[in-house]
């Protein structure tokens, strides 16, 4: 199914049903600040092994990261992070970024794994703030392509990528909110004393 959704006048009743089919375990492909991205409720443990079957991985080896609305649940998969690292955060954050932080203990059983780091991200982009908020938790997210893929115009353009997935028994909906970007979020490890770019993307920190 693929839907459209217009970021400065999103329709509540096609966010309400994306949000009824993560509740319900199912996989979405939404657009964020940066490439198109499948995401799943993060505690449906059944959606995460989906997804991850989806990426070719088992749920223990995937590196999925999560979505949050705000800064406000970072407590709920981070251990507690210093001042320097809160206020980069708060400075970069909605935007292009995808912040490596310790995980606490939690974040393991999440992903059936030892992980103990996991990355975190707030995208610019109303859709996808919206539907976490509507949903009322973090979601868990991959970008379409993987990292050592080039990014071509088939992960950009919302009706390719429906001809791409249409028939996946996995995937149930596909929000077209227009075309995404050729340039993956920045990688930033802050899980060591002082933080290091992993990825460059976009944007440039600040």
């Amino acid at each position: 199914m693929l839907v459209e959704i217009l970021e400065n006048n999103i329709d509540s009743r096609l966010i309400d049903h994306a949000v009824q089919l993560l509740r319900s375990g199912e996989i979405i492909i939404i657009p964020t600040d940066t490439v198109y991205a499948l995401v799943c409720d993060l505690k449906n443990k059944k959606a995460m092994s989906n997804m991850a079957h989806l990426k070719g991985e088992k749920l223990s080896k995937v590196h999925f990261s999560v979505m949050c609305h705000d800064l406000s649940n970072l407590s709920d998969y981070v251990k507690q992070i210093d001042r320097p690292t809160y206020k980069l955060l708060r400075q970069n954050l909605p935007g292009p970024f995808t912040f490596i932080l310790n995980a606490n203990h939690d974040v393991p059983r999440l992903f059936d794994s030892k992980k103990r780091e996991i990355g975190i991200r707030i995208p610019d982009n109303k859709i996808a703030l919206e539907i976490i908020e509507s949903l009322g938790n973090p979601i868990a997210c991959t970008s379409l392509h993987n990292d050592e893929d080039d990014l071509f115009d088939y992960f950009i353009d919302p009706y390719q990528i429906f001809e791409k997935y249409d028939n996946s028994p996995y995937v149930k909906m596909i929000i077209d909110g227009g075309n995404g970007k050729l340039i993956a979020s920045t990688i930033v490890d802050c899980t060591k004393d002082e933080y290091e770019i992993i990825r460059q993307g976009e944007k440039e920190l600040k």
